[in-house]
């Protein structure tokens, strides 16, 4: 596979045609109150790397366009499907609704371990607030809560790299 720069990346978009033959993974994201615009960005780059389904932007997470997210999300978030929901409690229901396991990304004394994840997909990974995390009321909703082992001295990661970390794990025990 060829690596392109970002530069490049920006310069091609894909035809209609070729984001409709995506072979979707049963995955979407779901972005609680996160702030930061490059997190967004980020998070569509990721979503576009694992061919998520979709990307639900709630409560007071910015929207595109946003020339902040284009630039973060080399222009992903054209292309990868995203809507804004008000109410992340009411997605919660109709994501439960589709049979999907909803997976909150945050520390927490109810977390497990990444390594020990072990869920069915179809599954809807859950990141929030970049200095509140996710909200009570949502890890209350949630089927798991999950962390990342934090080594070093700093106890955190970026919520689009800790969602990348734990995309990837989920799609690692699909392929299989």
């Amino acid at each position: 596979m060829k690596k392109l720069f970002p530069r490049e990346l920006r310069k091609r978009t894909p035809t209609p045609e070729e984001v409709a033959a995506i072979p979707r993974q049963p995955i979407v994201f779901v972005l609680d109150d996160v702030q930061d615009t490059f997190n967004v960005g980020a998070l569509f780059r990721v979503a576009d790397a694992v061919a998520a389904e979709r990307v639900y932007l709630c409560g007071q997470t910015p929207t595109p366009p946003n020339p902040r997210i284009h630039k973060a999300a080399v222009g992903t978030e054209q292309w990868v499907p995203w809507e804004y929901r008000d109410n992340i409690l009411e997605l919660i229901g109709e994501l439960k609704t589709q049979r999907r396991t909803v997976i909150a990304v945050e520390q927490h004394p109810r977390s497990i371990s990444y390594a020990e994840l072990r869920v069915e997909l179809p599954a809807a990974l859950i990141v929030g607030h970049e200095t509140l995390g996710i909200s009570q009321k949502v890890l209350e909703r949630a089927d798991v809560i999950v962390e990342l082992p934090m080594l070093g001295v700093t106890r955190s990661l970026t919520v689009a790299a800790a969602a990348a970390v734990v995309a990837y794990k989920l799609l690692e025990s699909y392929q299989r």
